[in-house]
C-alpha cells in the first residue's frame, strides 16, 4: 500500500493521435477539417430541412432529426481535439476532461444504438402494419422512443466509466490514441484492469447485441413482407422507405461489432484507430449523403431548400 501511495498520480494525458504519419500532418488537417465541415453542415442541412418542411414531419423525418443531432454532437466529441494535435504541440488532455470525453463519445454512440432501433421499429409498422402504423406510432410514441434513447444511451456508459476513473493511473501517461477511450486507457492503469474490462466488455456486448437483434428481426420481417408483394414498383417503393437506414445500420454496426464485441485486448491500438475513425468520422458525414440520395421527400425538399436559399441569394 505505501509503494502505490508513492507513485504517482497521473493528472493529465497526452493524446499521441497518430505518431507514424507526423509527416502528413498538415495534409490529414486538410482532410479530416473538411470531413467535419461537410459533416456537421450536412446534418444541420438535414435538420433544418426536417424541421422546415411540414410534409416531413412524420416519425420517420422526426427520427432522422434526432439522427442528425447526435451525428453532429458525436464527432464534436472527437474532431475538433484531433484537428488541434495536427497543429499544436500541446497534446494534453486534463484527467477529468478525458473522462468527460469517454462518457459523452460513449453515450451518444449507446444513444445512436437504441435510437437505429426505434427507427428499426418504426419501418416494421410502416411496412409490415400499414394499417395499424397511425395508431401505433403516434407523436407520442415517437417522442417517448427518442427521448428513451437520448436518456438510455447517457445512463448506459455511466458504470463503465466510473471504474475507469477509479483506476490508479501512474504514468506514463501518453495515449496511444486520437481521444480518450476505453481500451487504450486501460493499458495505462497502473491496478488490475480484469473487473473494469470485463464489466465493459459484457455491457457493451449487451448493449450492441440486444439493439442489432432487435433491428435485425424488424428487417426480416420487413424484407419478408416487401417480398410478398406483388407488383415490382410496390417492392421497390417498400424498400426505397427504408434502404437507407439499412445502409446506415450495416456501416455502423459492422464497425463498433468490431471494436466492442470483443476482448479489449484482441485487436491492436492501430487497428482499432482505423475502425474508430470510421464510425466517429467517416460514418457521420455518409449519413446526410445517404439519406439524402435513398429517399426520394428528401431529395425533393432538399432541392426546394437550396432554391430557397438561391432566391433570397439574388
Amino acid at each position: 500500500m505505501g509503494e502505490e501511495n508513492n507513485q504517482t498520480v497521473v493528472t493529465e494525458f497526452i493524446i499521441l493521435g497518430f505518431p507514424s504519419l507526423k509527416k502528413l500532418y498538415p495534409l490529414l488537417f486538410l482532410l479530416f477539417l473538411l470531413i467535419y465541415v461537410f459533416t456537421i453542415t450536412g446534418n444541420i442541412i438535414i435538420f433544418t430541412t426536417v424541421l422546415t418542411n411540414y410534409k416531413l414531419q412524420i416519425p420517420m423525418f422526426y427520427f432522422l432529426n434526432h439522427l442528425s443531432a447526435m451525428e453532429i454532437w458525436y464527432t464534436s466529441v472527437i474532431v475538433p481535439k484531433m484537428l488541434s494535435s495536427f497543429v499544436s504541440e500541446n497534446k494534453s488532455i486534463s484527467f477529468s476532461s478525458c473522462m468527460v470525453q469517454l462518457y459523452l463519445f460513449s453515450s451518444l454512440g449507446a444513444s445512436e444504438c437504441y435510437l437505429l432501433t426505434a427507427m428499426a421499429y418504426d419501418r416494421y409498422l410502416a411496412i409490415c402494419q400499414p394499417l395499424h402504423y397511425s395508431s401505433k406510432m403516434t407523436n407520442l410514441t415517437s417522442h417517448q422512443l427518442a427521448s428513451g434513447s437520448w436518456v438510455g444511451g447517457f445512463l448506459s456508459p455511466v458504470l463503465p466509466v466510473v471504474l475507469i476513473s477509479k483506476l490508479l493511473f501512474c504514468g506514463p501517461n501518453q495515449v496511444n490514441y486520437f481521444y480518450c477511450d476505453a481500451q487504450p486507457l486501460l493499458k495505462l492503469a497502473c491496478s488490475s484492469t480484469q473487473f473494469t474490462e470485463t464489466a465493459i466488455t459484457t455491457l457493451a456486448t449487451g448493449l450492441i447485441f440486444s439493439s442489432f437483434l432487435l433491428t435485425v428481426l424488424s428487417y426480416i420481417f420487413i424484407i419478408s413482407t416487401i417480398l410478398g408483394i406483388p407488383s415490382i414498383t410496390g417492392r421497390n417503393k417498400a424498400f426505397s422507405t427504408c434502404a437507407a437506414h439499412l445502409i446506415v445500420v450495416m456501416i455502423y454496426y459492422g464497425t463498433i461489432t468490431a471494436m466492442y464485441m470483443q476482448p479489449m485486448s484482441r485487436f491492436s491500438l492501430d487497428i482499432n484507430k482505423v475502425l474508430s475513425l470510421l464510425y466517429t468520422v467517416v460514418t457521420p458525414m455518409l449519413n446526410p449523403i445517404i439519406y439524402s440520395l435513398r429517399n426520394n421527400e428528401m431529395k425533393h425538399s432538399l432541392t426546394k431548400f437550396f432554391k430557397q436559399i438561391d432566391k433570397r441569394k439574388n
